[in-house]
């Protein structure tokens, strides 16, 4: 059996599944897989998302909303690559992502690439799009 991989987004917000939706209705052949939620008995807050797994354009992701608060969140040191089939699509990516989020590289040429834009989401999650 090959070994499975899987990034794993944990929300500190309660806003886990709608993130995940967010990111499903954004990306072509994606879809929300499973979600577990907590119960009345808990320990996280009841209806939230225990476990959720979703696939964007294929690459299967987990989320959840953590019950403890971390010190930590979301960090840009860790990001998403989508590469992008034409300018339209980068374009209109990078408008729904930044979109209440933040924009680290605007679009531009960067030399790498004809053009390129980094951004993190509202959700805090940091995306680097790219067109060749």
């Amino acid at each position: 059996m090959k070994l499975q991989i899987t990034s794993f987004l944990t929300f500190q917000e309660n806003n886990a599944e709608e993130a995940m939706n967010f990111y499903v209705d954004l990306f072509d052949s994606s879809k929300v897989i499973d979600i577990h939620r907590y119960g009345k008995e808990g320990p996280g807050k009841e209806g939230s998302v225990m476990k959720a797994e979703f696939e964007l354009n294929g690459k299967q992701f987990i989320c959840s909303d953590s019950f403890i608060k971390h010190k930590w969140t979301f960090t840009p040191a860790i990001s998403n690559w989508v590469e992008c089939k034409n300018e339209k699509e980068l374009e209109t990516l990078y408008s729904k992502l930044s979109e209440n989020g933040f924009v680290m590289m605007p679009l531009d040429n960067y030399g790498f690439s004809r053009k390129f834009t980094w951004v993190a989401d509202k959700f805090g999650i940091s995306w680097q799009l790219n067109l060749q």
